[in-house]
């Protein structure tokens, strides 16, 4: 099965495992709409004009519209996944896409405490796992402890989220360089920059470092979004251990997350493997972005798949396996050597009937069959010329062993099938 394919098939159908209701939505959106949630300088593309003469964009992302589906439909509970695409604006740097998919999964609506939060990254795990790229860890941090640290440490709370801009970008900088930003370009003093990163170099197992910011006389403690964020914190971990998937978490301070929707906890997957290709899934929860777009406010914690590197990745790991990638997945050439088309239809169509994935030429030079097969990657070619035809028989060629046997023509499709079913293609 092609990599692509084989990813969608597993991502859709651990989607439907949750409960998920498949979604589309526009492709663009009110580009005012937009420029109020991402600024001026948002990374959305191409100003469009739609048929009423609307200035819009197109998506950025699938959150935005989900949020703004729920609330003009008035809907309070909904649990939905998306694959689509959305697009960039900037130059991508490697690992970048200017257009590509996400696949997206959200639990909109009032549950059980962090019900949807375990939910989502025990899919999220389910989802990598099932994908089988490899070891990866999914960073996990809470905005309200993130907000609680930055006003222990004296920051501001008109600057808590240009600083967590800063913050974020501990995966790819030094401590050093962010805290030249925070203090020359953000204007925080020395002494605040360095205490951040007291806190900000904290990472490791969930239950352990938990346990730790909530021991007597822990400063997060005196913080009250912080303390409420800890006893979040700790249902999360205690149900994503019992689900035998919390070894895939690290708890981890440094953790941000760029977007400003979100309001309770974060996480972000990385791949660990030889492939460079950066984030390749985030989510958390958003629970007053759908109120910007209605009169209601509706909690929401969603998940994100950037399939295209998860793609860059599968496919890396087949040529360290020596797999080669096939573009599609035809298993037989039907190959009439002649001009006889109609012999072709006749031949092809049994093997369509017979639900056997083939294609089929006409052609009277057998080198340009042989050429198509081995360079599609074909496994069998079924070759008819007047010889075959005189003798009533179709002669079966194993392209990658490159051995020919002769079956009688009444023969072909049982022969066909047993070759199949034993798979040797």
């Amino acid at each position: 099965m092609a990599v692509r394919e084989k990813a969608f098939s597993i991502i859709v159908d651990v989607f439907k495992r949750h409960g998920a209701t498949a979604l589309d939505t526009p492709a663009f959106e009110m580009r005012e709409t937009l420029m109020g949630k991402y600024g001026e300088d948002s990374k959305l593309i191409y100003d469009l004009a739609d048929q009423g003469g609307d200035l819009c964009s197109l998506r950025y992302d699938l959150t935005v519209p989900f949020a703004r589906y729920v609330a003009m439909n008035g809907l309070t509970s909904f649990k939905r996944y998306q694959t689509a695409k959305v697009y960039r604006r900037d130059n991508p740097s490697k690992g970048q896409y200017r257009e590509f998919y996400q696949c997206d999964f959200d639990i909109a609506g009032q549950f059980e405490k962090m019900g949807p939060d375990f939910e989502a990254i025990k899919i999220l795990t389910e989802l990598l796992d099932e994908l089988d790229i490899g070891d990866y860890e999914v960073k996990l941090n809470h905005r309200k402890l993130l907000d609680g640290m930055l006003a222990l440490c004296g920051v501001p709370q008109e600057k808590f989220r240009t600083i967590c801009s800063s913050i974020d970008k501990l995966d790819k900088q030094t401590f050093e360089q962010v805290k030249k930003e925070m203090v020359e370009e953000k204007g925080l003093t020395d002494e605040t920059a360095d205490k951040i990163g007291t806190f900000v170099k904290q990472r490791g197992s969930p239950v352990e470092l938990l346990a730790k910011l909530k021991e007597e006389g822990s400063e997060f403690l005196t913080n009250s979004e912080a303390a409420i964020a800890l006893n979040e914190l700790d249902i999360l971990f205690k149900a994503l251990a019992k689900s035998e998937c919390i070894h895939r978490v690290v708890f981890d301070l440094s953790l941000a997350r760029g977007l400003d929707y979100y309001t309770g906890v974060i996480y972000e997957a990385v791949f660990k493997g030889s492939t460079q290709v950066g984030s390749i899934a985030a989510g958390g929860r958003y629970d007053n972005l759908i109120g910007m777009f209605g009169t209601k406010q509706v909690p929401a914690v969603g998940i994100s798949l950037g399939i295209e590197r998860v793609f860059a990745i599968m496919e890396q790991l087949q040529k360290d396996k020596n797999q080669e990638t096939r573009a599609t997945e035809t298993q037989v050439l039907v190959s009439i050597l002649g001009d006889d088309l109609s012999l072709a239809a006749e031949l092809v169509s049994e093997l369509w009937a017979a639900k056997i994935k083939a294609e089929f030429m006409v052609n009277k030079r057998v080198t340009k069959h042989i050429d198509r097969a081995r360079g599609s990657k074909i496994p069998y070619m079924v070759i008819v010329g007047d010889q075959e035809l005189s003798k009533g028989i179709v002669k079966l060629k194993d392209v990658v062993a490159a051995n020919d046997s002769e079956v009688p023509r009444s023969g072909l499709l049982e022969e066909l099938r047993k070759r199949l079913n034993n798979g040797s293609s």
